[in-house]
């Protein structure tokens, strides 16, 4: 797992698949505000004219020189739901990116949002 010391140090850095497959570059990281660990990361994918951030879990992620190893397969990853390079994750769309990877979602106990960017 990726800690939370090591994200500004694997920010720009290649993203692969389990079977180590380049996916794309890690564009920044979403903690969970319930522990503020990080939870997900951002990929950078696409052509250099029409890149999109999707978000993929870090859990079951390890780190090697100059990559970010996550633990699902690079089809599943480019197809997670998405933002623009400038975009935000508007609290709507949180659902959908645990229920593409088929995680658990749950609210924080007033309603807050589960995911924050770092």
């Amino acid at each position: 797992m990726i800690k939370s010391a090591d994200v500004r140090e694997w920010r720009e850095h290649d993203v692969v698949d389990e079977d180590g497959k380049k996916i794309g570059t890690m564009e920044s990281v979403y903690v969970d505000t319930a522990t503020d660990e990080p939870s997900f990361a951002t990929v950078r994918v696409g052509m250099p004219t029409r890149h999109r951030l999707v978000f993929v879990p870090l859990d079951g992620a390890t780190l090697g020189p100059g990559y970010v190893k996550v633990a699902f397969p690079k089809g599943l990853v480019k197809d997670a739901p998405a933002i623009d390079t400038d975009g935000v994750l508007a609290a709507e769309q949180e659902p959908d990116v645990f229920a593409h990877y088929q995680l658990a979602y749950t609210q924080g106990a007033g309603g807050e949002r589960r995911l924050a960017r770092r």
